[in-house]
């Protein structure tokens, strides 16, 4: 009995150790409370900004995007091609920073009740000690058409070494299923409302 008592507290460490390692990301975000998302049926999402170092960032996670909103169920999502064709033909310079009435002009062209803006903060591998492992870090907003108003925002990161990779040597995602996980996280928080 003596000798199970000296293997209490590091059997406890231990334990510590892997519980806060296993802890989820609780994403940050926004759900106007006085909107019914049933309205939400077409929506486009536009090029998102890209804040990397990597050339395609922007582009990649935006089509993973859309393939989420879709394979959701949600809400139909117009092609790209048109969403670009849209923004050329309204002079639209930077969908960076829409206004309103810019807002309201591109949805009223593409016939959505809704527009996705988007920035990708973070993509790439981050180094933890002697391990690389993939991070992203993505912001959404869907505006309203007819307000130009944000009614859903969300910022999430997903990533990084897991306890088991970095003291047991497991196997981590790769950034492509970083991407897909931390979009369709995301995505699922519009069915939260």
């Amino acid at each position: 009995m003596r000798s199970l008592k000296k293997y209490v507290p590091a059997l406890l460490v231990l334990i510590m150790f892997i519980i806060s390692g296993c802890r989820g990301d609780i994403p940050v975000y926004h759900i106007s409370e006085d909107i019914d998302f049933s309205y939400y049926r077409r929506v486009a999402v536009v090029p998102f900004d890209n804040l990397t170092n990597d050339k395609y960032a922007d582009e990649i996670v935006r089509q993973v995007v859309v393939s989420e909103l879709l394979a959701s169920g949600l809400v139909d999502v117009v092609f790209p091609g048109e969403v670009k064709n849209a923004i050329t033909e309204l002079g639209i310079k930077s969908v960076s920073t829409l206004t309103t009435s810019q807002i309201k002009a591109l949805c009223n062209n593409l016939k959505t009740e809704a527009l996705i803006v988007g920035a990708v903060e973070e993509y790439g591998e981050v180094k933890m000690g002697n391990i690389s492992a993939p991070q992203v870090t993505l912001s959404l907003m869907m505006a309203d058409a007819n307000t130009g108003s944000i009614v859903w925002s969300i910022t999430k990161t997903r990533g990084g070494a897991s306890f088991m990779a970095r003291h047991f040597g497991a196997k981590h995602e790769t950034l492509s299923e970083t991407v897909l996980m931390l979009v369709r996280e995301s995505i699922r928080t519009l069915y939260r409302q």
